[in-house]
């Protein structure tokens, strides 16, 4: 009698999800009418779509919380979790600085994709005006921790999971049962993750075909050379820096490391939001790549907030793009303060689909750019969103999984395994 046959994994079904959701999206757009794409975009697409992309989203904030919390009271000692803040900071600033250089390398050095491009420049982008520094450094302390949770102000629920970590951590043995009861919550909202996985399959076909069907390929034929730019630079990111982090730094194999990560890049992909994504990044940087409950409850909520190398990279793109549409040369001391101002604007910025192009209008304004020059990229920005996203995320799990394995807090057996 022959073995059963083995079930396709997970990972599997949401690859077949996204392929199909592409396959499906690019044919009717073009092929069907009108009226039945405005039908299916209503009636199914949409619909299923959304109630994945909330199903994710609602795990948010009870993630950043108990997962934060639990992270930083597991660490213990004050004075390892400094260490540990340390380590991950460095990995997050050197990695986003890394990706700056690579992107203004390419697109000023090498390719200059806005140099011949004739496009109208009369179009009108309204910028929102950047925050007063100082603002930002008493916003990070919620007046009210229950509205910081209704409005999901990441910063701010990082800074009150910090300290109430912290705080359980001095306590010592009589915090012991509130840890315990955290261990066990952050269990069950893991499971929760689990289950609503098993959404992925059609809820990435759903929001991919919606895409597809909406923007169709037109949308980047004008703006071609800068798509492949921005999509040349993410690649190097995540198949040069990361690579090399891992192997080197972590001592741990990239190829594996990816072949786990992948169902967490295809929900980043088809989902275009870090916060989105945050859910399933913690239950397979666990389950699938062996960090800790500690470490990767530590570090991922904070990468999701502070930790955008792909957003970083489209920034440098993007203004390279733009000033050599306008005929405006960037001086070494611009291109520095392009690569500065991006880093610090990365900060921050909020986990959304789009928020990019908000940074972006910081970025330009720093070096007397028009900030008008955002509507040239506008167009394509949801595609290229997807993509930065996954750069977004996977740079959150790799410091995750080399500060584990600094810390001893990583399972090998766990990453060589990975999870079906």
């Amino acid at each position: 009698m022959p073995p059963p046959m083995k079930r396709p994994a997970l990972a599997t079904w949401i690859l077949v999800g996204l392929i199909a959701g592409l396959a499906c999206g690019l044919a009717a757009c073009y092929l069907l009418p009108a009226d039945f794409n405005a039908a299916a975009l209503r009636w199914v697409l949409r619909p299923v779509g959304e109630l994945f992309l909330r199903a994710i989203t609602l795990m948010v904030v009870p993630i950043v919380l108990v997962s934060l919390t639990y992270g930083a009271a597991s660490v213990g000692d004050p004075r390892k979790l400094g260490r540990v803040g340390l380590k991950v900071m460095g990995i997050f600033i050197g990695t986003t600085v890394l990706a700056m250089v690579i992107a203004l390398a390419l697109a000023e050095g090498v390719v200059r994709p806005g140099q011949s491009i004739q496009i109208p420049t009369d179009a009108r982008y309204a910028a929102r005006e950047a925050p007063f520094v100082m603002d930002v450094v008493v916003n990070l302390v919620p007046r009210n921790p229950l509205k910081a949770m209704v409005d999901a102000e990441m910063l701010q629920l990082i800074v009150l999971a910090l300290l109430v970590g912290v705080a359980l951590a001095q306590v010592g043995p009589k915090a012991r049962p509130v840890l315990d009861f955290l261990g066990s919550l952050n269990d069950a909202l893991m499971r929760a993750i689990e289950i609503i996985l098993y959404l992925a399959p059609p809820g990435v076909f759903a929001l991919i075909a919606k895409v597809m069907i909406e923007q169709g390929v037109e949308v980047l034929l004008p703006l071609l050379a800068y798509v492949l730019t921005l999509a040349g630079a993410l690649a190097l990111q995540a198949a040069v820096v990361y690579p090399l982090l891992l192997a080197l730094v972590g001592r741990v194999s990239p190829l594996r490391f990816y072949r786990n990560h992948f169902p967490a890049m295809t929900v980043a992909f088809s989902t275009s939001s870090s916060n989105a994504t945050l859910p399933v990044n913690l239950e397979v940087t666990e389950t699938r790549n062996g960090v800790s409950k500690s470490v990767a409850g530590f570090v991922l909520p904070l990468g999701a907030t502070i930790n955008m190398d792909g957003t970083a990279i489209m920034q440098g793109v993007a203004t390279a793009f733009i000033a050599q549409v306008y005929g405006i040369g960037l001086s070494w001391g611009g291109l520095a303060t392009v690569v500065l101002t991006a880093t610090l604007a990365s900060i921050g910025t909020a986990g959304v689909p789009g928020v990019g192009l908000v940074t972006l209008s910081m970025v330009l304004a720093s070096v007397n750019l028009p900030v008008e020059g955002i509507a040239l990229v506008i167009g394509v920005d949801r595609i290229l969103d997807m993509l930065r996203t996954v750069v977004n995320i996977t740079g959150d799990a790799v410091a995750a999984v080399v500060v584990a394995k600094s810390e001893g807090e990583w399972d090998r057996a766990v990453f060589e395994r990975g999870k079906g």
